[in-house]
């Protein structure tokens, strides 16, 4: 029986991942900054706190759930923040909230594992982290460098872990606006979005309600499939979103890509 660490499991990508895990006959360390008790009850479950902002959290959450189950198999680094702005708004103590969780309190974790992952020889680490990954988009630039700076960190960590038998593994979930990760989003937007920008973001978002979008299960399968299916993939999109937006980018050439972007996403006469 193998054992799963899951970060950011109060609701979610990360509820949904930890039910699946459950499902699948792990032990599971759902991880919350307020612990709660609402995931399926099992004797393979443990709730237990961590604030990625909070170093001492993190390593006493670790530690629990070593003792719990006698070691840790795979950390999913799930807990982020989300941002809907423009960037000329957005203040710098904002974009600095943004980066401490998403980025690093992302890597705090990260640092946190690595040595029983090394003295193991073994160990699969998964970070979500989105499809702004894949194609950033406008209103989100923030938000895009806080994920796009953790899948550079996690490619690298691929090359500088891979003789000690760690790999590091990179979701992509697509847009998913029933998440309360989106409702959060939402609520940090207020006052972030001045009046030249408002035609924009309104037509932005009103494709968005439009398009293919990403629920918990997607993320949750494609965590899965990161973790356990033992090969070297590193990126794993999740949604139907997502996969469009990577067949996109990787079908088109630069520029040809960049076009593509500018006229899909770019200011409108008028806007």
């Amino acid at each position: 029986m193998k054992n799963v660490l899951i970060t950011g499991c109060s609701s979610g990508y990360g509820r949904a991942t930890a039910a699946h895990f459950l499902e699948r006959g792990w032990n599971v360390v759902a991880t919350m900054r307020t612990p709660r008790q609402d995931l399926p009850a099992s004797d393979r479950l443990r709730v237990v706190r961590l604030d990625v902002t909070d170093r001492g959290s993190i390593a006493d959450a670790i530690r629990e759930g070593i003792a719990a189950f006698g070691g840790l198999d795979v950390v999913v680094n799930n807990a982020g923040i989300g941002l809907l702005s423009a960037f000329e708004a957005t203040p710098e103590k904002t974009i600095r909230e943004v980066f401490e969780t998403n980025t690093f309190g992302m890597m705090a974790v990260t640092q946190a594992i690595i040595p029983h992952f090394r003295e193991r020889r073994a160990g699969t680490l998964v970070n979500v982290t989105s499809s702004v990954g894949i194609v950033p988009m406008p209103l989100v630039s923030v938000y895009a460098a806080s994920k796009l700076a953790i899948e550079g960190f996690t490619e690298a960590l691929s090359y500088e872990l891979s003789s000690f038998g760690v790999r590091t593994k990179i979701v992509e979930p697509g847009y998913g606006p029933s998440t309360s990760f989106v409702a959060n989003g939402m609520d940090r937007m207020q006052g972030l979005v001045p009046e030249a920008y408002a035609a924009y973001a309104e037509r932005l978002m009103g494709g968005h309600a439009a398009a293919k979008t990403t629920n918990a299960d997607d993320v949750a399968r494609a965590v899965w499939l990161a973790a356990t299916d033992g090969s070297k993939r590193l990126r794993y999109p999740a949604g139907p979103d997502a996969e469009d937006l990577a067949a996109m980018r990787g079908a088109m050439p630069g520029e040809q890509y960049l076009e593509q972007m500018r006229a899909l996403v770019g200011p409108k006469a008028g806007e």
